[in-house]
């Protein structure tokens, strides 16, 4: 697990909500303060779509909606001249990405073992911070998956220049 401090808080939150870096990533939970509390739960509502309706790119396999999805709702939630006072993002690694990542850091961990990898994103009082972790299903010692997934971010986060 890391913490990053980000110093560029206008460019993180123009590429969080104006662009697509982070809209592969599946939602855990937002909690957003302004006037009022805005707390969205990120579990996908199947029911909500009729069979041929279901969200084009989505895995259908997922039960979580993607950032990409409620972007634009937090969006309108944030537009405006102040800052919020407060919000927090949980984002998780999708399955896929994260059976990528198994690969390609040739880590002995079996896909289904792993709850998730999460991204938090919080910013109160004037500070942003980013906080990886892990959540695996089975106890483990070994912190292997913490590392690539700390490695990985810091990459990912490098390569979209947000250093």
């Amino acid at each position: 697990m890391i913490a990053l401090q980000m110093e560029h808080v206008r460019d993180f939150m123009n590429k969080l909500l104006l662009t697509p870096v982070f809209d592969d990533f599946l939602v855990s939970e937002s909690t957003i303060t302004t006037f009022t509390t805005f707390t969205i739960e990120g579990q996908l509502r199947r029911e909500f779509y009729a069979p041929d309706e279901f969200p084009e790119g989505m895995d259908p396999e997922s039960s979580q909606v993607t950032w990409a999805m409620i972007r634009p709702f937090c969006l309108q939630i944030f537009k405006g001249k102040r800052l919020p006072l407060s919000f927090r993002i949980v984002l998780q690694l999708s399955a896929a990405k994260t059976a990528v990542l198994l690969e390609e850091n040739d880590l002995n961990i079996a896909p289904e073992d792993i709850f998730g990898l999460f991204l938090n994103i919080q910013y109160r009082g004037g500070t942003l911070t980013l906080t990886t972790g892990s959540s695996l299903r089975v106890f483990s010692m070994d912190r292997s998956l913490d590392q690539a997934w700390d490695r990985s971010l810091k990459e990912f986060l490098a390569a979209s220049g947000l250093e």
